[in-house]
Formats: structure tokens, sequence, C-alpha cells
């Protein structure tokens, strides 16, 4: 026993337009939610209220298990002082864990801090 086959619609040219249309549009808005978490803007500014200079500041995101570099290499962020750093490591993270350390030898950790969203953080006393 044959079951008839089904008609398949029959397209004409302005059905077949807004198809192509809507996929485009559909594709395009996709690409854009995609990307939107990588170009977000991951620059914050580090503020020293504190009474000591920072001399070394480490940015690692949630996704490593270590401290990657120091972000001030051979400079220090003195007391009083603030700069702004781009934290953007390229993994499209936006959770840091960020470590300060001090020229007393003091070490200062933060956790979970959300550089997509963030604009300064304080270090204090």
């Amino acid at each position: 026993m044959f079951l008839p086959l089904a008609k398949s619609p029959a397209w004409g040219i302005s059905e077949l337009k807004r198809f192509v249309v809507t996929a485009a549009f559909a594709l395009a808005g996709m690409t854009m939610i995609a990307t939107s978490a990588q170009a977000l803007d991951r620059r914050v500014t580090i503020v020293n209220n504190s009474s000591y200079d920072i001399v070394e500041f480490y940015a690692s995101n949630k996704g490593t298990n270590d401290w990657q570099e120091d972000i001030f290499g051979d400079k220090m962020l003195p007391a009083g002082n603030s700069v702004q750093i781009n934290i953007d490591d390229g993994s499209g993270y936006c959770k840091f864990d960020f470590l300060a350390v001090f020229e007393d030898g003091d070490k200062v950790i933060s956790k979970n801090n959300n550089v997509c969203a963030l604009g300064t953080f304080t270090f204090n006393d």
C-alpha cells in the first residue's frame, strides 16, 4: 500500500524573497548576540586609596587557576593614584579575580569581579 506524497508548497518570487530577507535578519541578530559578550568594554580604573604603593597587580579570569602575569610589569601604582587598565585577555570572560601586592608585602585578593560592568575598583586601607 502506498501513501500519496504530500505536495511541497509552490513559492512565488515574493514569498521566496520574504523568506531570504527574514533568514538574513535572523542570522544577523544571532551574530550580534554571539559577539556582544566579546565586544564588552573590560577597561577598569584601579584606584589606590591606601597608604601604600601597589607594586604588583594581577587579574585572572574565572576559567584559570593561576595569576598570569603582573599587569604593572616594572611600574607601580602609588598611593592616592589611579590607572585605567584594559583587562581583556581575549578569553571572553567577564568575571576576574584581582590580586594586589603592596610595597609592605601585604596582598589583597578580590574574587569574582565583573569587569564588563565594573568601571572602577578601589583598594582602601
